[in-house]
């Protein structure tokens, strides 16, 4: 690879890392080409962009960029291969459900929305990230849930008043 074709890299792996808050960085060494095929499938299905990258370029790309990545570049170690998501847990999830098959991939790091998780350890942790959508549904149903308990004692207390009120008028 000559120089230009690295500045080349470096420049674009530093502009997919600026574009994106969720970055997990796995060891996919060892899978042989279907499972890792297999895997590029189940990526493309949960909209995960994986890419495997040379550890001295993602170096440089990561001091480039205007994020600070802390300890993520010290586990550049062996075959690293990025996974790029929009959904914090996605890529955790996904790597997980792959994981009942397989001995791989094996989480290295991540970085979601400025924290930085070292380990596979982590990976439990990831997996029970809420997305932005599952918060917003939580919230909407704690907002919603007052709401409908005022409503059904509303309903409720008034069948109790009008039955009230119907007997002592029989009386």
């Amino acid at each position: 690879m000559t120089r230009e074709e690295k500045a080349t890299v470096i420049k674009d792996l530093t502009t997919q890392l600026a574009d994106s808050t969720t970055i997990y960085l796995a060891d996919i060494s060892g899978l042989d080409a279907s499972t890792t095929s297999d895997l590029r499938r189940a990526c493309f299905k949960a909209n995960i962009k994986l890419a495997v990258v040379k550890n001295t370029l993602l170096s440089k790309a990561m001091d480039a960029s205007d994020k600070d990545f802390g300890e993520l570049p010290e586990v550049l170690k062996g075959n690293t291969s990025l996974m790029f998501s929009d959904v914090a847990n996605a890529p955790a999830k996904l790597i997980k459900n792959f994981r009942k098959k397989s001995k791989k991939p094996l989480l290295k790091g991540a970085f979601v929305q400025e924290a930085i998780y070292i380990g596979d350890e982590n990976l439990d942790a990831l997996v029970s990230i809420k997305s932005k959508e599952e918060m917003i549904g939580e919230v909407i149903g704690l907002l919603q849930s007052p709401a409908k308990n005022v409503i059904s004692g509303l309903k409720s207390g008034g069948g109790k008043l009008a039955g009230i009120l119907k007997t002592l008028s029989e009386r």
